[in-house]
């Protein structure tokens, strides 16, 4: 027996030996009651490899993924269920894998969130420990529910079973939602009935009452305990004969004649105590009945009044038909139009000239037009083109519900002007007059143009100039700077004197049309008399904006002018008064600005000068800060800090945003909204943008693989040709990946041609890297861009992410532009992130990644280094935000 298992062991060790070779030996050696024995071993053998062999299949086919560990926490068995439900293969947990490598994998992949491996060892030790089946319903971080079984063994190991549940758990809420849903409707249904105007009564096929509601027992004086469930409609109606509602001998035949009418009627039925009660009934197809019960005794009084009435109508209709004729006659032959509305802003009447105003038809202004119908009529002939229905509508009813207004006058879109009287009436109508006053008002506004107006050149006149100053110097109080420039021409009595006063008129002509070309439509250029002409500059921000405008008015009338072929060259001072910090009034402004004139002609012509002596120091301080700025770039001064960005969905460092700083040998660093306005208005933006690039890409090329670095670029600079040239041989001569590479720009980019700023996005996305919209939803871009060109990165501004946390608008802002990222399959950076509120906003709206002093303040590139990738360097791990 025992050489017979020997043999066996050895068969199947030495698996290159023949059996039959095997079978000879043992034929010669054993006698033949072991070989009997032997044979029945071998049979078994094969019994149970076929009994393996279903149960492995059985196993690999379970629903259930199940696990085998041993006491040292290593996998025994596992089928590929339990592999397959964690996105693992069974290689991953192959019969000696040890439990901590599967969970790291978890973890590491995103199905288990918000713990760590060692916590979901930790409570698998304490489960196993307590001896008995635990069960435990755990989600996963794509949405699954996973219901987990495990059952410890004597050994120390332990069988665990999972199931994905979410399924089920789905179908269990929604199974809770519709019962909710039920319950609702009921408790709707019952409310209903009861608050119901008509009584309501259902009976069998049987005649039996089968529901009614309290108003039904309210209108025949029926108790509770006389129309329960099961009441036969005889018993009703015995009870409602003994509330004495009505008189009758033959009850019975009263409720076969009700009964077995016709399948759907209405009757009236008049109670003894003179109520008149509307029954309607409805055969069901069950062969029972459903019948309403509505008292319409007050209607039956009316109707027999509304009889009465209707004749004494029909007198007098006669008598109308005479008025209106006169009537008709009288509004068809005023000058004016007229309109009658009622209190709904129906039409009652208007005349024939109100129908010719506005060019409408007898049938677009037919009895019960809405006055927005008939709005709608007028913008179709073309009038009141530029505005909607609505807006015009709106602004009438305005103008109605205003009790001291009486008289407004609108302006039509084929250039007329219509005076409107609006009159309420007794009965809350509106009675309303138009009148044409085109011609009349263009002969006021001609009037009045030539009263402030210079003849010559169609200036403004000194009048005109000191009444809008005026209006500016009031505004100036409250924060609105505003600036008067006094100017006169140089040689001007030169050229009168040489070429005639037809010359010198033309030349005023030409100098008025050259600045006008130069300021805003809200400035003011004026004529003040001769050769002195005043420029009115409002809203600037600061005094450098009332000097770019003296330069250039000093660099334009410089040129030469063509008059009769002749060449003139003229020049001409600026003298500059700011209201801000003038006494008050236009004149006192603009006798400051002639005294500023004269100093600037007496510091020898063609230049500027303000009035005050301070801002004289202020603009020689901005002189010399801008001289500083021309020579810190070859000097070395510049440098960029970093700030990190981090990705939500894992809570690692993506990358870090280059922000350029001027650390100034002696005023130390200058804030970038003092520089970088200054660097953009004298074109040094352009050279210093590119530095920023090149050391940005050459500093992140140091950094571990992945990493990326993201730098803005300015208007300026998106309009250099050479930009695409540029940043190809930074990443050349950097070794940077363009991928790794992100250019920032904003909203204010893509308001310049189009054309031109789309084939750019696109020649700077042939490169390789990522173009991100910076500062997103704070200018005017189209959401068109986001089509037309398919954008990295939205970042959304800090100004929205502040107040996130208390601010509705605020939260559905940066939700709205979440969603719409997501839509387009974009990501969305949100910026200015300071609190752990904010934090948990944006994530939970769907944000990309943050980006904020929460985690860091902008940092020097060795800062950054020390305190960000030595980390990942030597682990090959992203920083954890949570850490």
């Amino acid at each position: 027996m025992t050489g017979s298992w020997e043999h066996r062991g050895r068969l199947r060790r030495l698996g290159g030996i023949c059996p039959a070779t095997v079978r000879i030996v043992d034929e010669r050696t054993r006698p033949a009651a072991s070989r009997q024995q032997d044979a029945r071993f071998l049979r078994d053998d094969h019994d149970l490899e076929a009994r393996n062999a279903i149960l492995d299949a059985a196993l690999s086919n379970m629903f259930q993924g199940l696990a085998m560990f041993d006491a040292h926490q290593r996998v025994v068995f596992a089928n590929d269920r339990f592999a397959q439900m964690y996105g693992q293969t069974p290689e991953d947990v192959r019969p000696g894998t040890p439990l901590r490598k599967i969970i790291e994998h978890r973890v590491s992949s995103g199905i288990y969130v918000g713990t760590t491996v060692d916590e979901v060892l930790r409570r698998m030790r304490e489960r196993v420990a307590r001896g008995t089946v635990s069960h435990m319903t755990a989600r996963m971080g794509d949405g699954r529910t996973i219901s987990v079984s495990i059952m410890p063994r004597p050994d120390g190991g332990w069988v665990t079973t999972h199931q994905d549940i979410t399924e089920r758990e789905r179908l269990s809420a929604s199974l809770e939602e519709q019962n909710a849903r039920l319950a609702d409707q009921h408790e709707l249904l019952d409310a209903a009935l009861e608050n119901m105007l008509q009584g309501l009564v259902m009976f069998d096929a049987e005649r039996k009452l089968v529901i009614c509601n309290m108003r039904f027992a309210d209108l025949y004086g029926l108790a509770p305990d006389q129309v329960v469930p099961g009441t036969t409609a005889q018993e009703i109606l015995q009870h409602r004969i003994g509330n004495g509602c009505f008189q009758v001998n033959d009850s019975e035949g009263l409720l076969a004649s009700a009964w077995d009418g016709e399948q759907n009627a209405t009757e009236l039925e008049e109670l003894a105590d003179g109520r008149v009660v509307s029954v309607a009934r409805i055969r069901l197809a069950n062969g029972g009945c459903l019948l309403t019960y509505e008292d319409v005794t007050e209607r039956q009084r009316l109707n027999a009044r509304l009889a009465d009435q209707h004749a004494l109508l029909r007198e007098h209709e006669a008598l109308l038909t005479a008025q209106n004729l006169q009537l008709d006659a009288a509004l068809n032959n005023m000058v004016q139009g007229l309109a009658m509305f009622d209190t709904q802003y129906r039409l009652v009447l208007c005349n024939r000239r109100y129908r010719e105003i506005y060019g409408l038809s007898a049938e677009q202004v037919k009895r019960g037009t809405t006055l927005r119908e008939i709005i709608e009529h007028r913008i179709a002939n073309g009038l009141d083109a530029n505005r909607t229905p609505d807006e015009i509508v709106d602004a009438m009813l305005r103008r109605r519900q205003d009790a001291s207004f009486e008289q407004f006058v609108s302006e039509l879109s084929d250039g007329r002007s219509i005076a409107i009287t609006v009159q309420p009436m007794a009965d809350g109508g509106t009675v309303t007059t138009h009148q044409d006053i085109t011609e009349q008002r263009r002969n006021e506004a001609k009037i009045t143009y030539m009263a402030l107006h210079d003849a010559l050149t169609g200036l403004p006149n000194r009048v005109l100039l000191n009444e809008r100053l005026e209006h500016a110097l009031a505004r100036s109080r409250r924060g609105e700077l505003v600036a008067a420039h006094m100017l006169d021409l140089d040689h001007f009595k030169h050229v009168n004197d040489t070429l005639g006063h037809a010359a010198g008129d033309k030349l005023l002509k030409m100098v008025a049309q050259r600045l006008r070309a130069l300021v805003r439509e809200t400035d003011t250029i004026a004529r003040m008399g001769g050769d002195e002409f005043a420029v009115m500059q409002v809203d600037i921000s600061q005094p450098a904006d009332a000097t770019t405008l003296a330069a250039r008015i000093i660099e334009e009338l410089s040129s030469p002018f063509e008059i009769d072929g002749q060449q003139v060259v003229v020049g001409t001072s600026v003298g500059i008064a700011l209201g801000a910090t003038a006494a008050g009034s236009p004149e006192e402004v603009m006798r400051n600005a002639d005294l500023a004139l004269y100093r600037a002609k007496g510091d020898g012509r063609g230049t500027y000068r303000f009035f005050e002596e301070e801002m004289d120091i202020a603009m020689r301080a901005r002189r010399d800060l801008e001289m500083d700025l021309r020579r810190a770039l070859p000097g070395s001064e510049f440098e960029l800090h970093y700030q990190p960005y981090v990705d939500l969905a894992t809570n690692e460092i993506s990358g870090f945003e280059a922000l350029i700083r001027w650390r100034h040998p002696v005023r130390g660093l200058v804030s970038p909204g003092t520089f970088i306005p200054l660097a953009e208005e004298i074109g040094l933006i352009v050279p210093i943008g590119e530095w920023a690039i090149r050391e940005a890409c050459r500093t992140a090329a140091q950094w571990p693989e992945g990493m990326r670095v993201a730098v803005n670029l300015s208007a300026a600079q998106f309009k250099n040709t050479g930009l695409v040239a540029v940043i190809a041989d930074a990443l050349a001569r950097s070794g940077l990946q363009p991928g790794r590479l992100e250019l920032e720009i904003t909203e204010t980019i893509l308001l310049q041609d189009s054309k031109d700023t789309l084939a750019m996005l696109y020649q700077l996305r042939s490169l390789g890297v990522r173009i991100a919209m910076d500062d997103f939803g704070t200018g005017y871009s189209s959401l068109s861009y986001l089509q037309r060109f398919p954008f990295d990165k939205i970042k959304i501004d800090r100004s929205f992410v502040k107040d996130i946390a208390e601010s509705a608008g605020s939260l559905n802002i940066v939700r709205a532009v979440a969603a719409l990222a997501q839509g387009l399959g974009i990501a969305t950076t949100a910026e200015g992130v300071e609190t752990r509120e904010q934090l948990a906003t944006i994530k939970a709206e769907g944000c990309s990644e943050m980006q904020g002093f929460l985690f860091s303040r902008p940092l020097p590139a060795d800062e950054i280094e020390r305190l960000f990738l030595t980390d990942r360097r030597d682990k090959g791990a992203g920083t954890n935000v949570a850490a």
